[in-house]
């Protein structure tokens, strides 16, 4: 018999089918709760619901595991591009060559955007957020397409939508840089592969020779690996949430990438390069603040370090070290702000107050330190942070999708007013 969870209530016992997870993983399907008893359950944040059965990503933030389809995230961030492993997590297979090929060219055919969207960028303020102009013209990008609108599209024309937006987005995301910068556009050049074409219309100019560092190229492979999923995030379940709606694919992830650019979620990098930039007006002394977060009674909190999934280490900051370490020896930067990281990484590696607290350097520290060192915007982080998740976001929207999976409608525990008769306003 399969195993079940008993739920007594008003003097009446329920039983709830428990549902066990390929690694183990047990939750209690409280699905039919509601209609059997009356009740439902109250979980503030969802912090203990499964809100979807998923086959993409396992994360076991007790032991530091990160899996995309099974396959470590140490092995594919060593050994992977950046595209095969966006192909893995949206078809749910590594490709073959064959198929890594195609879906390359497939990407390269699209990786312009229309030419009137343009136009949008003299419309934003001169300080507009990247991440603002970013969620907008990807959800226009449902306006230049509107094919994508048919919910009940053959599987091609889905793939050729989720091509557009692979291939779009970089593209997107260089023109807002380009425009906060006031640098001239740079079209994509499609002899390059997909992070170095990035990197061009990043950085290039029209009257310069440029040139891709690879050592450069391989860190952000590498970052982008790193950000491609983590499981049912606060950005990641908003795509989900809003598709289950039917929604198009570019608004789906237009609400993701409004959801990531939060400081508690997709924000953090940016925070932590914020928090050093203050120790260093405030002098660079470190002591001072280091002892300010150890002090309960601080509101000061040193930003970057400890996860709220991963208890003991994050496997992805492991990785994202070392790529930190080769950008930073390669490029030879002289930064005061860097070189407070530096410190800050050394002390909370050997300091007991934080080892024994779990507050280890993460993924956050460590990107928002290589962006800095790229000569990156720092407004600009959570933007990169959107590239690397693209593939992820695509993956769990497919997902929701071919599993028929129902609109997504949380329910309430009321605690306002009960009934009460209108006063008109002169009796108030």
């Amino acid at each position: 018999m399969s195993e079940t969870a008993k739920l007594e209530l008003d003097g009446k016992s329920y039983e709830l089918p428990v549902v066990t997870g390929s690694e183990n993983e047990k939750g209690i399907d409280i699905t039919k709760l509601r209609a059997m008893s009356g009740y439902i359950t109250l979980d503030s944040g969802y912090k203990n619901t499964g809100a979807t059965e998923s086959a993409i990503t396992f994360l076991d933030g007790e032991k530091g595991i990160l899996r995309y389809r099974g396959y470590p995230i140490e092995q594919l961030a060593e050994k992977a591009t950046f595209l095969e492993v966006s192909f893995l997590l949206i078809y749910g297979k590594l490709p073959t060559r064959d198929e890594l090929t195609k879906f390359k060219e497939s990407i390269k055919k699209h990786t312009l955007v229309h030419e009137d969207m343009k136009q949008f960028f003299t419309a934003y303020p001169a300080k507009a957020h990247p991440m603002g102009i970013l969620s907008s013209l990807v959800c226009t990008l449902s306006t230049f397409y509107p094919e994508s609108l048919n919910p009940n599209r053959p599987q091609e024309a889905v793939d050729l939508t989720i091509h557009r937006l692979l291939a779009k987005l970089p593209t997107l995301a260089a023109m807002s840089y380009k425009n906060a910068m006031r640098h001239p556009t740079m079209y994509p050049n499609n002899d390059l592969d997909y992070i170095e074409n990035f990197l061009f219309m990043m950085f290039a100019m029209p009257t310069e020779e440029f040139e891709v560092d690879p050592v450069v190229a391989n860190a952000l492979n590498v970052l982008l690996i790193l950000h491609a999923d983590h499981e049912q995030n606060c950005s990641t379940s908003t795509v989900r949430i809003v598709g289950s709606s039917q929604a198009n694919l570019y608004t789906s992830i237009a609400a993701g990438i409004s959801a990531l650019w939060g400081p508690l979620h997709g924000g953090a990098n940016q925070a932590v390069i914020e928090m050093l930039e203050t120790i260093k007006q405030d002098g660079g002394d470190l002591e001072k603040w280091i002892q300010k977060a150890k002090d309960k009674d601080d509101p000061f909190r040193l930003m970057g370090f400890g996860h709220r999934v991963y208890k003991n280490f994050d496997p992805r900051a492991k990785i994202i070290k070392k790529a930190c370490d080769d950008v930073l020896g390669k490029l030879g930067i002289q930064d005061p702000v860097l070189d407070i990281a530096k410190k800050l990484e050394e002390v909370a590696l050997s300091d007991p107050y934080f080892i024994e607290r779990g507050l280890y350097p993460n993924v956050d520290f460590y990107s928002g330190i290589i962006y800095k060192a790229l000569g990156i915007p720092t407004e600009m982080f959570t933007v990169m942070f959107a590239l690397g998740r693209l593939p992820g976001w695509i993956a769990q929207w497919k997902e929701m999708i071919e599993n028929g999976e129902p609109i997504g409608r949380p329910r309430q525990i009321y605690v306002g007013a009960n009934e009460r008769n209108y006063v008109p306003i002169d009796a108030r």
